[in-house]
């Protein structure tokens, strides 16, 4: 029974290491090709079809995308199909959609590398002119597959949130040294009374010597 176990486990282990050799490696994708992220203004389309590139390529967990554009272009991906149809972002949210820009600086080149961690359908659009250049081709989905699943490099948990640290001593007010009038009265009041203990003292010490 226990031969057969071992071999059962060593068999699973095999079909294992052979199933992860036979997925494809991680692969970048260079999106548009030669022709890169961009929109021809004269033509008023986008540089390639990227719907057939997309379309002749297999996309996989683990993969790049590579964006080569210019800071005139945006990139968002989706897992929101309604936002890719609408060619809008506005309604999304951070669980679902991420945008890349490449700042204020207008026409310089940029590359952005997207991975692509999620299994299944990923979509992705320019919404450059109000989503005018989505409309006009700047647009394309993909499927992605398992493959080899998510490097680890990928597959790390997101960040702890951020805690604010308390405020150093330093930051503290000083306690108050300032007497408060209770205490005024206390001190004074215990002056008083100890200078008329020793002036009654005094007193019966030189009647004292009289009656003497």
């Amino acid at each position: 029974m226990k031969i057969i176990l071992y071999l059962t486990v060593i068999t699973l282990l095999i079909t294992t290491v052979a199933s992860d050799s036979a997925a494809p490696p991680y692969t970048n994708h260079t999106v548009g090709g030669s022709a890169g992220w961009f929109f021809n203004t004269s033509t008023n389309s986008s540089s390639t079809d990227y719907s057939k590139w997309a379309a002749d390529q297999t996309f996989n967990l683990g993969d790049f995308l590579i964006f080569n554009t210019n800071t005139n272009q945006t990139v968002i991906q989706t897992f929101n199909e309604t936002a890719y149809q609408k060619c809008d972002a506005d309604d999304t949210s951070e669980t679902d959609t991420s945008v890349y820009s490449g700042g204020n600086e207008i026409g310089k080149e940029v590359t952005f590398a997207v991975p692509l961690t999620i299994e299944g359908s990923n979509y992705f659009f320019s919404d450059t002119d109000d989503g005018v250049q989505c409309a006009q081709g700047m647009a394309f989905k993909i499927n992605v597959k398992h493959g080899r699943g998510l490097p680890p490099s990928l597959n790390q948990p997101p960040p702890p949130p951020y805690v604010e640290p308390p405020p150093s001593n330093s930051d503290q007010s000083p306690p108050s040294t300032a007497t408060t009038n209770q205490q005024e009265r206390f001190y004074n009041g215990g002056e008083r009374s100890g200078a008329n203990m020793r002036m009654w003292v005094g007193v019966m010490f030189l009647f004292g010597l009289l009656v003497v």
